[in-house]
């Protein structure tokens, strides 16, 4: 990979481990909602998302609320829930919110790679498929909010990834060129091949551990990016000094 004058990443399960603190989330509703239902299924079936709603979302087709409500009752209906209507969805999206954020904190590499990016000169920044300031406080929470310059949330335009005027919206805001910006995110199709597609340079994070959805060997030679599998390797990826 060439040398690159920025660089965008994922914040969810790139920068902050959001996979562990939706178990918390998941954990804390079902023991209320459905005792005694299986968290690391619940936690499969969450973060798959079978009916893509959150896409829906980052599409504009859908209000933040309809989608999670959507899925809390899908939730309930594949593990023994209650249905919820609207009051007690409101007290359903509390206990899950606040369980939720409990459980935010950094990656163990998401700090170095951020010091060692800026301090090459890089500048860094963040695009994200949540609102801009739900991120920016779990990004704090998690003990990186002095470290990114530009944060660009499904909020800043109306719509999110794959959509390649968010991918051109960063690079404007971030300062850099899309061909001189790498974009590093842990979703192969709407973050390293969206990014690819956008003209920047595509960065695939594959961690160790259950993925989000199925992918094959196939996906990723057709992907054509650059895989990686800690943010201990981007620096040596992007050739950096």
């Amino acid at each position: 990979m060439t040398a690159v004058d920025g660089v965008l990443f994922d914040i969810d399960d790139t920068l902050v481990e959001t996979r562990a603190a939706f178990r918390v989330a998941l954990a804390a509703v079902l023991e209320r909602y459905a005792p005694g239902a299986d968290v690391d299924a619940a936690l499969a079936l969450w973060r798959a998302d079978p009916g893509g709603h959150y896409r829906a979302y980052t599409r504009g087709e859908r209000t933040f609320r309809e989608q999670r409500m959507t899925r809390a009752n899908e939730l309930h209906a594949a593990f023994g829930g209650p249905a919820l209507d609207d009051d007690a969805y409101d007290e359903w999206d509390a206990l899950f919110d606040d369980a939720f954020a409990s459980g935010w904190a950094a990656h163990d590499d998401a700090d170095a790679v951020l010091v060692r990016l800026l301090d090459a000169g890089v500048r860094v920044g963040a695009l994200t498929n949540a609102r801009s300031a739900y991120q920016t406080t779990k990004l704090v929470r998690a003990g990186l909010g002095d470290r990114l310059e530009v944060l660009v949330g499904v909020d800043t335009l109306g719509y999110g990834k794959p959509d390649p005027r968010v991918f051109l919206e960063a690079c404007r805001r971030l300062g850099t060129a899309p061909g001189r910006t790498a974009y590093v995110g842990d979703e192969l199709d709407v973050d390293p091949v969206a990014a690819r597609h956008a003209g920047l340079l595509g960065v695939w994070l594959d961690r160790p551990g259950p993925r989000r959805v199925v992918v094959t060997d196939a996906d990723v030679a057709a992907a054509d990016v650059t895989v990686i599998h800690s943010l201990d390797e981007l620096p040596g990826v992007l050739d950096l000094p």
